[in-house]
């Protein structure tokens, strides 16, 4: 991103240009919280330090605070967790007035430790395990999305209920009808790279008023500092201009859903060590180990890439979404696809996570798994070719949020690599989210049984 020192703000700051700093954490969705501060307060002191409930650690959708986590709760009284602003994240907001933002990470309130089940944190820990082995993860991920003709207030009032999308056709590479978007793609892609956020492009999805963009690759953490800012740009814009977007997998029963795929690899000294030029379509062993671990541990890690009821509508054969944990050299039917083969640039795409996956957690879990494939020393099977969809022999990933909490919660892989107090909380969040479900009754149970039952 294009960093700010605090010289360069306090410039801004007297001419006028900047008079509003946003300091953002993180939550476990995925989205940014946190506080508005006037330009000279944060020069003065919250450039080092500011103060948030560790209940945004604890919370839902709703911003319910549920019961069942060890780290917080009604009892303990809802501390505090410190918010360390990172400055070099610190950059301008272009669609917002005068305007600056920086990414901070949550710390203990008492010993300034690193909160260990923050997102940031999480993936920090994995990216600290890769350097430990000699490794820089590196990574891209592309965001999948639908605009929306209505705004979110209207679309709420509505009862989400004849939702009409921006653009009519599927508009899969179209030029002439992605035009019609471009009073919000148009924005939202000059805003990110005066971010300093390297956009790559924006282009039509495969369903009807479906979008992507895709961003360059870089460091991990960088990569999901990018992803969280560029989602979050998008709704922002599409609101201003009097549309709405959502990152919601499968919106409807009959569309095809959003996907987030993740592009990975390892560097060292600036090369790519999953390339081999004498190793079979370029791969080195050591990226033959890691795509073993993916293979191995994708049940492990799916309630990461996958965490919500709605998630798993979206693994449907035939829609592009995955079902199967095999590999295969560039085939879209397969959850882990080769890339770049026979090439400098050779890289694994997961394409199992949905468009609602927090892309830290995410990550870390990329990373846990390719790495626990390195130290095992795993064997890669050979490629599997053709439609994977059709085949029996092959693994499914989970297809329910209960089965994939279920292998998360017993995974001594992702305990050892994340620790157990990661996974308890994720696993809390996790039945959270499928008790809220469990209480509520459904337009399909109404339509179903009001008559019939």
């Amino acid at each position: 991103m294009t960093a700010l020192t605090l010289d360069e703000l306090k410039t801004k700051a007297a001419s006028g240009e900047i008079d509003t700093v946003l300091a953002c954490a993180v939550d476990m969705q995925g989205r940014l919280t946190g506080k508005r501060f006037h330009v000279s307060n944060f020069l003065e002191t919250g450039f080092e330090e500011t103060h948030c409930c560790n209940y945004l650690l604890a919370t839902d959708l709703e911003m319910a605070t549920p019961d069942g986590y060890a780290s917080t709760s009604w009892a303990s009284g809802y501390g505090d967790y410190v918010m360390k602003p990172d400055l070099s994240t610190l950059c301008p907001v272009p669609w917002l007035e005068g305007t600056a933002m920086v990414l901070c990470d949550y710390l203990d309130h008492h010993d300034h430790a690193p909160v260990p089940h923050s997102p940031r944190q999480i993936l920090k820990a994995q990216m600290n395990r890769a350097a430990a082995m000699g490794f820089t993860p590196m990574m891209a991920t592309e965001l999948e999305f639908f605009l929306f003709a209505k705004t979110y207030d209207e679309i709420r009032a509505s009862d989400y209920r004849d939702l009409e999308t921006l653009v009519k056709y599927n508009q899969d590479y179209s030029i002439q009808f992605t035009s019609r978007e471009e009073h919000v793609m148009r924005p939202v892609r000059n805003a990110l790279y005066a971010m300093g956020i390297p956009v790559e492009n924006t282009k039509g999805e495969a369903e009807i008023g479906q979008e992507e963009l895709n961003i360059r690759y870089g460091d991990a953490l960088a990569a999901c500092d990018q992803h969280t800012l560029a989602k979050h740009a998008i709704k922002e814009i599409a609101a201003q201009q009097g549309h709405a977007a959502t990152f919601l997998p499968k919106w409807r029963s009959d569309k095809v859903g959003s996907a987030a795929h993740i592009h990975q690899s390892l560097f060292n000294d600036g090369g790519n060590v999953f390339h081999d030029a004498n190793g079979a379509y370029s791969m080195s062993q050591t990226m033959r180990h890691y795509v073993a671990g993916l293979l191995k541990y994708a049940p492990d890690c799916m309630l990461l890439m996958a965490p919500y009821i709605n998630s798993y509508k979206r693994f449907v054969p035939g829609t592009f979404a995955p079902t199967k944990t095999a590999w295969s050299i560039d085939n879209r039917t397969a959850g882990f696809r080769l890339v770049g083969e026979n090439t400098k640039g050779v890289r694994i795409e997961c394409r199992i996570p949905g468009s609602d996956m927090n892309p830290y957690l995410a990550c870390a879990g990329q990373l846990a798994a390719g790495l626990a494939g390195i130290e095992e020393k795993l064997d890669l099977p050979d490629p599997v070719q053709g439609d994977l969809y059709s085949m029996t022999d092959i693994p499914d990933v989970p297809h329910t949020l209960a089965s994939a909490t279920q292998t998360f919660r017993n995974s001594d892989m992702l305990r050892k690599a994340l620790g157990d107090d990661v996974v308890d909380h994720y696993t809390r969040a996790a039945e959270v989210e499928q008790e809220d479900f469990d209480r509520a009754v459904t337009d399909y149970e109404l339509q179903r049984g009001f008559e019939r039952a």
